[in-house]
Formats: C-alpha cells, sequence, structure tokens
C-alpha cells in the first residue's frame, strides 16, 4: 500500500469527503492526523473488548473465535461512533457554541475511553491480579471449610460432646492406671513409699492393688471401644457429609483456577489492588488512573483537534454546500423553479420539456 493510499483511507476514517478535502491541499495533514487517530483508537477498542470476551467464554473450545468475532465487531462500533462525532462537529460558529454542540459527544468519549482502558489494565496488571486472586482463593477456601466444618460440628453436638467426655475420661484414667501399676510394681519389690508398704512380695497390698488395677482396666477398654466406635461413625457422617473432601486447594489446583478466573474476578481483583492502603497499591492505583487519563485524553483528541483547528477551506466548502442544498430545499416560492422541480419533474426529463413541445405541437395545427 502506496503512502497516498494509505493518506486516502485516513482520510475516509476521518468522516469528511474526500473529494472536498483533495481541493485543499493545506487540509490534508490535518484529517491524515483526526483520521489516523480514530482508527487508532478503534483498533485499541477491538483488542480491549475482545479480551475481555475472552475471559467470558474462557475455557470454552471456540474461546479465541468468539472473542476475536466480538472484539472486530466493537471495534467497528467504536469506529463508527468516533467518525460520526468528529464529523458532526460544524466549524460555522463561534467556538463557545461548538463547545456546547460538542459537550456531549466529549462525555460520551470519555465514557468510551474508560470502557476501553479497563480490559487493558487487566492485562498490563496482569501478575499482581493473579497474586490478589491467589491470596483470595486461599481465604475462600479456608472460610469455607471452617463453615462446613462449623455445621457438622452444631449437627453432631451430641455425639462430639460425648466423643469429647470419653476422650477425658480416657486419659485421665489412662494416667492413673499407670500411676497404679508403677505402685504395683514398687509394692511387689518392696520399695517403700507414702503409698506402699515397703514389704517384699506379692502379700495382700500388692493384690489389692492389683484388683484396683485391673477394674479400672476394664473400664479403660471400654472407653476405648466406645471411642473406637463413635469414630467409625463420625467418620461416616463425614464422608456421607462431604467433609473429607473439603480440603486446602494445592499450588496446581490454585493456579488452574486462578487461570480460568473471569472477568467479574479479575476486575475485583484490580479494584482490590487500587484500593489497598500499602506502597505497592498506591502505586497501582496511580499507574491505573494515568492509563485510564491516557486512553480518555486518546480518544478525545480527535474532538480537542477539531474544536481547536481554525476554520478551513473544507469547513467553508462544506458549509456553503450545505447552505445551498438547504435554500434549494426550503424555497416554497409558487414560480420558483426549484418548486417546480421537486414537485413536478419525473426522473430524467427536463423541465418544461414535454409541455414546450405539445404547446409548439397544438400551435403548428391551429396555424
Amino acid at each position: 500500500m502506496t503512502f497516498s493510499q494509505v493518506q486516502r483511507f485516513f482520510w475516509i476514517c476521518a468522516g469528511t469527503p474526500v473529494s472536498v478535502i483533495e481541493k485543499y491541499p493545506t487540509e490534508h495533514s490535518k484529517y491524515v492526523g483526526i483520521g489516523a487517530t480514530i482508527f487508532f483508537t478503534a483498533l485499541f477498542a477491538g483488542l480491549s473488548g475482545g479480551y475481555a470476551l475472552y475471559f467470558v467464554f474462557s475455557g470454552t473450545l471456540f474461546a479465541w473465535l468468539w472473542s476475536l468475532l466480538f472484539g472486530l465487531l466493537w471495534g467497528l462500533a467504536i469506529f463508527n461512533l468516533d467518525r460520526y462525532i468528529v464529523s458532526s462537529i460544524k466549524k460555522s460558529s463561534r467556538f463557545l457554541k461548538q463547545f456546547y454542540q460538542a459537550s456531549p459527544r466529549l462525555v460520551f468519549a470519555v465514557l468510551i475511553a474508560v470502557v476501553i482502558a479497563r480490559p487493558l489494565e487487566l492485562k498490563i496488571f496482569d501478575k499482581e491480579i493473579r497474586d490478589q486472586l491467589r491470596a483470595r482463593y486461599l481465604s475462600d477456601q479456608q472460610a469455607q471449610i471452617a463453615r462446613v466444618q462449623q455445621s457438622f460440628k452444631a449437627k453432631y453436638a451430641q455425639e462430639l460432646g460425648q466423643m469429647s467426655a470419653y476422650q477425658s475420661e480416657y486419659d485421665t484414667l489412662s494416667n492413673e492406671v499407670n500411676r497404679l501399676r508403677e505402685e504395683l510394681k514398687a509394692e511387689v519389690f518392696g520399695t517403700s513409699t507414702s503409698t506402699t508398704s515397703g514389704i517384699v512380695g506379692y502379700g495382700p497390698y500388692a493384690k489389692n492393688k492389683e484388683l484396683v488395677v485391673f477394674s479400672k482396666q476394664v473400664r479403660l477398654e471400654f472407653l476405648a471401644a466406645r471411642l473406637a466406635s463413635l469414630q467409625n461413625y463420625m467418620n461416616q457422617r463425614k464422608a456421607q457429609e462431604g467433609i473429607n473432601n473439603q480440603m486446602m486447594l494445592t499450588d496446581d489446583k490454585l493456579d488452574e483456577k486462578v487461570e480460568r478466573a473471569g472477568f467479574a474476578d479479575r476486575n475485583w481483583a484490580l479494584g482490590e489492588l487500587t484500593h489497598s492502603t500499602n506502597d505497592v497499591s498506591r502505586s497501582s492505583a496511580h499507574a491505573v488512573y494515568f492509563i485510564t487519563l491516557l486512553f480518555i485524553a486518546f480518544e478525545c483528541a480527535p474532538l480537542i483537534v477539531k474544536l481547536l483547528s481554525d476554520v478551513g477551506p473544507s469547513d467553508v466548502d462544506i458549509r456553503e454546500s450545505e447552505s445551498r442544498i438547504l435554500s434549494f430545499l426550503t424555497n416554497s416560492s409558487f414560480l420558483s423553479r426549484n418548486r417546480l422541480t421537486r414537485e413536478y419533474r419525473r426522473p430524467g426529463l427536463k423541465i418544461g420539456g414535454r409541455r414546450t413541445r405539445k404547446y409548439h405541437s397544438n400551435k403548428r395545427i391551429k396555424g
């Protein structure tokens, strides 16, 4: 593509008739700049819209195809809107009136810039967003596990309370049995303590201590059996309730979940990143604001150029052409040739031709 073809393409993007621009060489550069700005704004809009929709269909087979189609349609829509906004500003009045006419279009341009900037900001801060999502998903998983466990404890509070009581009694009794066994050993070997007689051999004191140990051992075995039975029952209930399936995400699972995060989650992560109070977040927030302002300036650039530029020959030409056309269409006098042309002319027929020929033929016949 030659330079003249590129120049002509940008003229078309500017929204002003190419035939008018070609007549005035001093206007060429101005409309190349306006058209190029409109084109690249639409290009960025298409990339931004396609990237945003990619997350909507992320994980599906044709995610890239849908994002490509939507990006193309979104870019064409923004291109058409920008082209209309710029071409609708008329340079035939004073600056304040032009600015008043362009103010709604400037507001609309700001909205378009914000919409375009957000998906691109998500891509720029992709690494920070992933870290923010990892922290959120881990916190959500911990909260979910805590809620499930709390619900399970409330549902089986009686069984869990009984298990706790049995376990407490078992621990206390086990310590006591161990202590009594040591005393029985000391009694048999004749070790004199505050709880033994100091007589060597298996005497009546030793037999009494052995009976006490035996009775407590029976109770200890009963408690162990009850604890095992209750533990088995609770394990079955946990399996049925899905408690055993609740576990912390591994690094691989966490990376997979972050990879499949949608647009809403990423947008939330960017918002959290820019609204925190630490130094890193404040720096990111400033960067996001400057990127948004950059796109706003980029989107408003064609309007600003059109408003700040002086009235050029093409503007005068277009204004006079429109004035002549409006005068032609609004002249309603009875004898106006324009009125007769609009109301009585048939396509391809000159005004008065048929009537003139009919008049001359009748005159010849009468003569």
